[in-house]
């Protein structure tokens, strides 16, 4: 007879990248690079503007965070949080990233002293960038 698992490998291939349309199934593992892509992105964005200085600044927070995220320093709702806020910021809804970062301070801010400081500023400088309008 033939073999019913030979069906399995034209399963649709989602499992790469989880969507940001359903979140809590990947809780657990919210890739560093989903959240330090797009804040360097930003960064990127802000040279142009920004003095050099505060970007190195910023720059370095990120490689500290970075750091903490692969050494698996990081709680499970830091990362989730840090997730959300980055999307918060690609949609420029600077209130909502910003409330997160303040209950980041609140609720975790061991975790997060070192780096947020970067993570606040860039939200600061990037909502101050001229946009394309």
């Amino acid at each position: 007879g033939r073999n019913p698992q030979g069906s399995a490998g034209a399963a649709p291939r989602a499992e790469g990248r989880p969507s940001a349309a359903c979140p809590g199934q990947e809780e657990c593992s919210v890739s560093a690079d989903t959240v330090l892509a797009p804040l360097r992105a930003a960064l990127d964005a802000c040279r142009a503007t920004v003095q050099k200085q505060v970007c190195n600044d910023i720059g370095r927070r990120l490689t500290v965070l970075e750091d903490a995220w692969a050494q698996g320093k990081l709680s499970a709702p830091v990362r989730k949080r840090m997730s959300l806020l980055v999307q918060e910021l690609q949609q420029q809804h600077w209130d909502a990233a910003d409330e997160i970062h303040r209950s980041l301070m609140v609720d975790h801010v061991n975790e997060v002293s070192q780096w947020m400081v970067g993570v606040k500023r860039l939200i600061a400088e990037t909502r101050d960038l001229p946009t394309g309008e």
